[in-house]
C-alpha cells in the first residue's frame, strides 16, 4: 500500500494525513457586494467552503482510525508461514523481486544498500507502521514485527508484471496530486456559457475521485492477491480472517484518500467561474 508522499515507484502502506493536511487548491471567496445576487453568490461560496473544510477534517480523522486499526491488526499467522507464502508467490510468478523485512536492528543496512535517499521510506517500515514495494529498487520490503504486509506488497511486484494497464494503475497515483490544479487550468481556458457553471465544475468532485480510482482497484487487486497465495499455501491450517481485515482496513484508507481528492478538487473549483 503506497504512501502518497513516497517516491514514484514506491508503494507503502498509506500516511494520509499529509494529503488531507496539505493545501488542497485556491478557495476564492466573493467579496463584491453591489448587488443581491453577487451577495447570494458570495454566501453560498463561504458556506460551501466551510461545508468542504468539514468534510476534509472527518476523512482526515476516520483515516487515521483505520490507519491505527491496522498498524495494531493481528498477524495471521507465523514469520515463517508468511516466508513459505511470499516465496510461493515469487516462484510461482517468475518474479525477480527481492525481499526483506526491516526492524530497527537491520534498518541502517537498508538505508546504506538502498541509499540515503530512502531513510524516511525506511524508518516508519522499521517501526511496524509501513511497507513497500519500489519497481525501481526490485525490491519488496515488510516490518519484521508485521511480516504479513509482505504478500500484498508482492501483489503489487505481480500486478507491474502483468502489462501495460496495470502499469499504467500503478503510475497514476503519481499525478494525482496535480488534477485540482490541471482542472482548474482547463477550467479557465475552456468556453463556457454565461451565468451557468461549467461541466468540469458540476462534476469536480467526481473527477477528483475518479482520478484516484485506478490506484484503489490496484491496491485491492494486490491484497486479493496476497490473500490468494496464503489461502493456497496454507489452506485450512491458519485462519485468514485477521489478515483480510487488515486487509480491508487498508483499502478503506485508500478509500477515503480518493474521497479526499474529490474534495481537494471541489475546493480548488470553487469560485472558478468569477
Amino acid at each position: 500500500m503506497c504512501s502518497l508522499s513516497v517516491n514514484n515507484y514506491n508503494y507503502s502502506y498509506p500516511q494520509y494525513s499529509d494529503y488531507y493536511n496539505q493545501p488542497q487548491g485556491p478557495v476564492y471567496i466573493y467579496s463584491d457586494t453591489r448587488n443581491v445576487q453577487d451577495s447570494d453568490n458570495s454566501t453560498k461560496t463561504v458556506g460551501m467552503a466551510a461545508l468542504l473544510e468539514g468534510v476534509a477534517l472527518l476523512l482526515s480523522k476516520a483515516s487515521n482510525w483505520f490507519a491505527d486499526k491496522l498498524t495494531h491488526g493481528k498477524e495471521f499467522t507465523t514469520f515463517d508461514n508468511v516466508k513459505k507464502v511470499a516465496d510461493s508467490m515469487i516462484a510461482g510468478n517468475n518474479l525477480n523481486v527481492n525481499v526483506g523485512y526491516i526492524d530497527s536492528h537491520n534498518k541502517e543496512r537498508f538505508i546504506k544498500m538502498f541509499g540515503p535517499q530512502w531513510a524516511s521510506s525506511v524508518e516508519p517500515v522499521a517501526r511496524g507502521e509501513n511497507a513497500f514495494f519500489s519497481k525501481g529498487l526490485n525490491f519488496a520490503v515488510a516490518p519484521k514485527s508485521k511480516p504479513s504486509l509482505i504478500l500484498h506488497e508482492l501483489g503489487h511486484a505481480i500486478n507491474a508484471s502483468k502489462g501495460k494497464l496495470m502499469n499504467f494503475m500503478q503510475n497514476s497515483r503519481v499525478h494525482v496530486a496535480s488534477v485540482p490544479t490541471a482542472l482548474l487550468l482547463l477550467n479557465s481556458i475552456l468556453p463556457k456559457k454565461d451565468n451557468e457553471p461549467s461541466f468540469i465544475q458540476k462534476h469536480a468532485g467526481l473527477i477528483g475521485f475518479g482520478a484516484f480510482l485506478p490506484t484503489i482497484i490496484e491496491e485491492g487487486l494486490a491484497s486479493w492477491r496476497g490473500v490468494k497465495a496464503a489461502k493456497n499455501v496454507l489452506g485450512k491450517n491458519v485462519n485468514l480472517a485477521p489478515l483480510k481485515r487488515n486487509y480491508v482496513l487498508a483499502l478503506c484508507t485508500y478509500i477515503l484518500a480518493g474521497l479526499g481528492l474529490g474534495v481537494a478538487t471541489k475546493q480548488a473549483m470553487l469560485g472558478s467561474d468569477d
